[in-house]
């Protein structure tokens, strides 16, 4: 079994981490947008089977979830990968951004090699690569400092950048980078999609003496139940 840690960055109530409000008069916070495709990642991922997948932050946001907290959960669980959803900041209001995609300053091959699928995956949907001189980037962040399994943690465009806000906003935008992450588990766990069940006829017969408006009520039920129903008569 494929075992997937994944996190939402921060929660609703993290000071100061939010789009910029002369970008967004919304100011929407981080958190949203890291759980909107946090989120999406979830639902795709329902339709393939072999992995178990495990959130460590809090999925309300309510509650404010420690690194350390995430770490322990993520090593606890011994999941094969773990993958952190973030949205950046630093521009200050002018062009630019893009996604980047972080490791720890010393990895072995394995990770890097995720680090680069994840980050080409989702340059090929999104399209935002931006101006960062080294996207696919190396710093001394817990996440993927403390993890006992491959970390990329992903910053997925900037806040106070007048090219990407209205990127990252965009349900369009979330969806692809969703599919993006998607596309590189299920590749790297071997996933294999679910076969959809498929339907089963049943046919109920009226006798010949009833009505042919009990044979309507009937079908009428049943639609209500969420079923299809079809009136035939013999030998049709």
């Amino acid at each position: 079994m494929f075992k997937i840690a994944l996190t939402a960055g921060h929660y609703k109530y993290t000071s100061g981490k939010r789009c910029l409000k002369t970008l967004d008069k919304n100011e929407t916070r981080e958190w949203v947008l890291n759980d909107r495709i946090a989120d999406k990642v979830q639902k795709m991922l329902s339709d393939f089977e072999g992995y178990d997948l495990i959130r460590t932050d809090d999925t309300t946001g309510e509650k404010a979830i420690e690194l350390n907290e995430r770490i322990k959960k993520a090593n606890n669980f011994k999941a094969d990968v773990y993958i952190s959803v973030h949205h950046n900041a630093g521009i200050g209001g002018g062009k630019g951004g893009g996604i980047v995609a972080y490791t720890y300053t010393k990895v072995e091959k394995e990770t890097e090699a995720l680090q680069k699928e994840l980050y080409d995956a989702l340059i090929k949907y999104t399209g935002l690569k931006g101006n960062r001189a080294q996207p696919l980037a190396k710093a001394n962040l817990a996440e993927c400092r403390d993890t006992a399994m491959p970390a990329v943690l992903l910053e997925l465009g900037f806040m106070d950048s007048s090219t990407d806000v209205p990127v990252i906003l965009s349900e369009d935008y979330a969806d692809k980078c969703a599919k993006a992450i998607v596309e590189v588990l299920v590749k790297k766990g071997n996933l294999v999609k679910k076969e959809k069940p498929g339907k089963t006829l049943y046919r109920v017969q009226v006798g010949a003496f009833s009505k042919k408006e009990n044979a309507e009520n009937l079908a009428a039920e049943l639609k209500k139940k969420g079923y299809d129903a079809i009136i035939k008569k013999d030998g049709d």
